[in-house]
């Protein structure tokens, strides 16, 4: 089958020069990049189920951008002024950069990471006294937490958004010979969307263990993987993939 038209569900990359810009050239491909999940916070409401108090943590921790946006719209929300004695722990060093938008930026109080959580463990581990407050997915993975409670670090894990399926009526799931996934709830989205669609000989590429499994669970085999020892990188296993097989 001669592939054509490849669907990617991540946002379009700001950089023109993107790897996806050159594997298109490469194979004279068409990508369309669609995102098939939105983020959603959770309400007021549902988070003062929860009896947490942020002003009884002196610290934040912080893996994603979207945390920082949710986090910060809620406590808005809530009428709860953050004081300036917050410190501020980030899993890299680009969200403490983005921490801007809402707080003044001072090296005092916001500490960073390089991109893995469990670099940025060792910098909370040296400042234990704090009273850790962690903003995540409302089906977050446990890691995080099970490595904190590990290191015996005072925290509470507080779910504050929610991944869930977009609506996806822009465009002809069928007119795509290969999809792209980079999340299990990508195809939550798939099969919520487009309850009829039937994969046939269309191929399906998963980044990451829990998304080739929610794609495998769904009934639909992965042709292409990553990231493996031999493609760390979604691009890179796609492109191995075309090579060895004369898709072009």
């Amino acid at each position: 089958m001669k592939i054509k038209n490849v669907l990617i569900s991540q946002p379009q990359p700001e950089n023109e020069k993107s790897p996806y810009s050159d594997l298109a050239k490469q194979f004279n491909l068409n990508i369309v990049f669609r995102k098939l999940i939105k983020i959603q916070r959770i309400d007021n409401k549902e988070f003062r189920k929860q009896r947490i108090n942020v002003l009884d943590h002196s610290a934040i921790i912080f893996t994603s951008k979207h945390a920082v946006d949710h986090f910060f719209s809620l406590c808005d929300e809530l009428r709860v002024t953050i004081p300036e004695t917050m410190k501020y722990f980030c899993v890299s060093e680009a969200i403490a950069l983005y921490l801007q938008k809402y707080v003044q930026y001072r090296k005092r109080k916001i500490f960073f990471g390089n991109s893995k959580f469990p670099e940025l463990l060792e910098l909370i581990k040296k400042q234990k006294s704090e009273n850790y407050f962690f903003p995540c997915a409302a089906n977050h993975t446990s890691e995080i937490p099970e490595l904190l409670k590990a290191n015996k670090v005072n925290h509470v894990a507080v779910p504050i958004y929610k991944t869930v399926p977009d609506e996806v009526n822009d465009i002809n799931i069928n007119d795509f010979q290969m999809i792209v996934f980079f999340s299990p709830f990508g195809i939550d989205s798939l099969i919520k969307n487009f309850p009829d669609y039937k994969k046939g000989d269309n191929l399906f590429a998963a980044f990451g263990a829990s998304t080739l499994k929610a794609c495998e669970d769904a009934g639909f085999p992965v042709e292409i993987k990553a990231p493996t020892p031999e493609a760390p990188s979604m691009t890179m296993a796609i492109e191995q993939f075309l090579q060895s097989n004369g898709k072009k």
